[in-house]
């Protein structure tokens, strides 16, 4: 069920995101989060739609096979806090859900070989629908 779509991302997440990548480690998690960034649809902080998962973004999404829902912030890995439910955009569906509007489905390849298909639910706060363009 890969419905495929259009991702968003603001230019200064493109910024920052990019210099991420190429200063980590190549790995599949790496990989997969430019392959995302190379597809994705760039537009300002004032143009991003308020429903689409921007960095620093506190969601809703579900694990379909599971049915599990969480909550989590997606941030960069020096904020990540498994605890405090913010999760690094270098683990496997922190780089899956970047990008993806309320409503929006994903099949993810997990390191394991697993797939694993998430949907968001809602998108409680992004920063820019909040005029925040520095987080």
């Amino acid at each position: 069920m890969n419905l495929q779509r259009d991702i968003f991302i603001t230019e200064s997440d493109l910024e920052r995101l990019d210099r991420l990548v190429s200063g980590s480690k190549k790995s599949p998690n790496t990989d997969r989060l430019k392959s995302e960034l190379e597809r994705a649809v760039v537009v300002t902080s004032g143009e991003i739609p308020s429903d689409v998962v921007t960095m620093n973004s506190r969601i809703i999404f579900k694990e379909l096979d599971s049915d599990e829902e969480m909550e989590i912030t997606l941030v960069y890995p020096s904020e990540s806090d498994v605890n405090s439910r913010k999760i690094s955009i270098l683990t496997p569906v922190g780089s899956a859900l970047l990008g993806l509007r309320a409503g929006d489905i994903i099949d993810w390849p997990l390191p394991s070989g697993k797939i694993c298909t998430y949907r968001v639910i809602s998108v409680l706060y992004q920063p820019e629908a909040d005029g925040r363009y520095d987080l």
